[in-house]
């Protein structure tokens, strides 16, 4: 069996998509803050389409688990709050 056969195309976008954000923070293409704010993004899609709203829930999940990681991996100042 293909490998890419047993692995769903959204799966495998995911990865691609945080190992890029990952690489781009190492490179300091990305800042925490430049994190923090597309954190605040993905949560902001859960309010605009609540037929939609497991899929936008799970997405911040997964994406404030990718912050939390990338401030624990590559540090980095926090946002200051206004």
């Amino acid at each position: 069996m293909d490998i890419s056969q047993s692995v769903e195309s959204g799966d495998k976008a995911l990865i691609i998509l945080q190992s890029l954000v990952c690489y781009l923070r190492e490179k300091n293409i990305l800042s925490r803050c430049d994190i923090e704010e597309l954190c605040e993004r993905v949560e902001a899609r859960e309010k605009e389409f609540p037929c939609e709203q497991h899929l936008a829930a799970a997405a911040a999940k997964d994406m404030r688990d990718l912050g939390e990681y990338c401030g624990k991996r590559y540090g980095g100042k926090r946002r200051r709050c206004l």
